[in-house]
């Protein structure tokens, strides 16, 4: 499995003040897990991780199967899951962002690509600041399209159990937003909220000057 690479070179460890609590599973045997948790400790050192605590599922394979590991070295860095072989340099960075709004979004990016939608899914739900973001995200045109195709789908699984609350606001942004595709996308997950208050947000693009988000705008409100 591809695993999550670092967006940018920006450590941005000075703006975070509660260094988070990690995990580290590892296995006897295995070629990668020496060198991951040597990077580890030395965050340990460093005081990047307040806390780490190290398992070897070769003796406790029970916590394994609780946890869904099927490879190691698998890391947990604050609400941050890595699977594979990383650097000392790669896992401080990762540290560094896991107490920036920045950092979710790299990972929430990261899942999407590397197919892990359930787990981006899951994170929105215990994190829901996570679709404040999301909604962000799609309002930046320099989200990659394939992931603005998987703020999508998760969005719409989040609309099916109504959980779509925490990123209306940012949706209701995004109508005024100046491009057609960006109004369009918004009136359409709006929609999908089932909320009656957004029928007023969404109504003025009935008269968008764009076709497109005035066909979107007359679906969501059906």
């Amino acid at each position: 499995m591809k695993r999550p690479i670092p967006r940018n070179n920006v450590d941005d460890m000075s703006t975070r003040h509660d260094p988070p609590e990690a995990s580290l599973y590892i296995a006897s045997g295995c070629a990668h897990c020496p060198t991951v948790l040597k990077g580890m400790n030395e965050l340990i050192e460093q005081g990047a991780i307040a806390r780490l605590t190290v398992t070897n599922i070769t003796a406790h394979p029970e916590i394994a199967r609780q946890e869904g590991i099927r490879s190691v070295p698998w890391i947990r860095i604050g609400p941050f899951t890595l699977h594979g072989s990383y650097t000392p340099a790669e896992l401080r960075q990762w540290a560094g962002r896991a107490g920036s709004d920045q950092g979710l979004r790299d990972y929430l990016a990261e899942l999407i690509e590397n197919q892990r939608l359930d787990e981006a899914v899951g994170l929105a739900r215990t994190d829901p600041h996570c679709l404040e973001l999301a909604a962000g995200m799609l309002g930046d045109l320099e989200t990659p399209m394939g992931v603005r195709i998987g703020i999508g789908a998760m969005l719409e699984e989040l609309a099916e159990s109504q959980e779509l609350g925490p990123a209306l606001p940012g949706l209701r942004e995004l109508l005024h937003a100046a491009e057609p595709q960006v109004r369009a996308d918004a009136a359409y997950y709006l929609g999908l909220s089932r909320q009656a208050e957004v029928l007023e947000w969404i109504r003025p693009l009935l008269d968008d000057e764009d076709a497109e988000v005035r066909e979107i705008a007359a679906e969501a409100l059906g």
